[in-house]
């Protein structure tokens, strides 16, 4: 339970961005960016989205025209911002998730430049002067493809799940 301690964790978490570079902040906070949309998703299907299907459903039930080429556009306007609701945020995901892997690969390019900036200062290719550099090089690459692969499941059910729910509404507001 050692582990648990926060001074542990703020200790370890500081030492392990620290082997990664500046470049594992910025992985870190992309990160925490993409966990906060995809949670931000879950509460809105949570506690929004069923209020909103009832409100418009009700509307719509309410309605005494529902063929006319207004109660259409009313219709169509009532599936809109159905997607627009549920669409909020699942490109940033997707966005985020698709950066994660270059954020990586910017660490590893900026690692590699300290390995090649210790071999010139040493004059040497010392093979132990050169491991930390690759060292600082990897963390990053792993770090971003850890923060995308855990993500990806997540952006493409948001993006399903968007999709299905306005079909689903579209389906339940009758026509005529």
């Amino acid at each position: 339970m050692e582990w648990l301690n926060p001074i542990n964790v703020y200790n370890g978490l500081q030492e392990f961005l620290g082997t990664g570079g500046n470049v594992l902040f910025v992985i870190m906070i992309a990160t925490f960016a993409m966990w906060t949309f995809i949670v931000e998703r879950y509460a809105y299907y949570f506690f929004a989205h069923k209020p909103l299907k009832k409100r418009l459903k009700s509307e719509w039930s309410g309605r005494t025209d529902r063929t006319s080429w207004k109660a259409h556009a009313i219709r169509d306007e009532m599936i809109s911002q159905v997607k627009v609701k549920t669409d909020t945020n699942v490109g940033i995901i997707k966005t985020l998730v698709a950066i994660a892997p270059l954020l990586g690969l910017l660490g590893t390019v900026t690692g590699m430049i300290e390995v090649f900036d210790v071999m010139a200062l040493s004059g040497s290719s010392n093979a132990r002067l050169m491991a930390g550099g690759v060292f600082k090089a990897t963390i990053p690459t792993m770090a971003g493809m850890v923060a995308a692969l855990s993500g990806l499941f997540f952006s493409t059910y948001m993006d399903r799940r968007s999709k299905r729910e306005t079909a689903r509404f579209a389906d339940e507001l009758e026509l005529g």
